[in-house]
């Protein structure tokens, strides 16, 4: 198993090893431009090549990169969703330049379940046709708030096997799922979790955990993360990261931070659930 934490990309990725050695991150997840909005500059050459240089040689791995918030690939608004396509077909390439082994999407938005589903399998093949490289692309699960799909194991096995390649996977989102309505506080409700989770998508497609406790209560749709142990999810944390089929895989936290001391704590609790079990 390897922790790690979303790092910051403020000034360069020349930046990002100190960030994440500050945080004792044997993994990492970044954005590859500003996440908040769509234009972006072009990846300096000198910067990608330091990063690349110094996550080999501190064995960071593996790198993951995380699309932009206002990339929809469900999208029922043509605009959107045609600049959603664009949108992913350039982080494909920009991951790969980067020298990262995945790429992270939300589920998108739709009126209709059925409809998004159908439309993000449609943009992500498109993307997957213009871009052949080895990045895998991962659907996170979403809490489901408001027009929100992907929030249950059956609409992220459709969109799984709706693409046919072998270059998507899924990032399993601790505090979403437990806001979807899946029970994480206990041995029982993380068991029965990981059960279906086998049974529809498959472990095998499972990439990276989204290490995360709740603000806000089980089902509550509200994606809201907490620090580890400290929300609604409590000791169920301590549970699902010691689940045997679960440890051999990285966990990245996106808890909430002023500085480096939260993710510190976060680090340091995470640890002790560890050598605890």
């Amino acid at each position: 198993m390897r922790l790690g934490f979303h790092i910051s990309i403020a000034g360069g990725f020349k930046h990002v090893l100190e960030r994440a050695q500050r945080r004792n991150c044997e993994t990492i997840q970044l954005f590859s431009r500003n996440p908040r909005g769509w234009k972006y500059k072009k990846i300096d050459e000198q910067d990608c090549t330091i990063f690349k240089k110094q996550t080999l040689e501190n064995n960071i791995t593996p790198v993951f990169i995380h699309l932009p918030y206002l990339i929809n690939l469900g999208s029922n608004k043509d605009e959107l969703f045609n600049k959603s396509i664009v949108s992913l077909i350039e982080d494909l390439i920009r991951t790969e330049k980067l020298g990262a082994q995945f790429l992270i999407t939300h589920s998108g938005s739709n009126h209709s379940a059925k409809s998004g589903i159908k439309r993000m399998i449609e943009s992500i093949s498109q993307a997957f046709s213009q871009v052949d490289n080895d990045v895998i692309l991962l659907v996170e699960n979403t809490a489901g708030s408001g027009k929100e799909f992907g929030h249950n194991f059956e609409q992220l096995k459709q969109i799984l096997y709706g693409v046919s390649s072998k270059r998507i996977g899924i990032v399993f989102d601790t505090a979403h799922a437990f806001e979807a309505g899946y029970e994480l506080r206990t041995k029982k409700g993380v068991d029965e979790t990981i059960r279906k989770m086998e049974k529809t998508v498959g472990i095998e497609r499972i990439h990276l955990i989204h290490f995360n406790d709740s603000m806000t209560k089980l089902g509550s749709r509200r994606d809201r993360h907490w620090h580890i142990g400290k929300g609604e999810i409590g000791r169920g944390m301590e549970f699902i990261i010691n689940h045997p089929v679960l440890n051999h895989l990285p966990f990245i936290m996106e808890t909430p931070r002023i500085d480096t001391e939260e993710d510190l704590i976060n680090m340091s609790v995470a640890r002790k659930m560890i050598t605890k079990s």
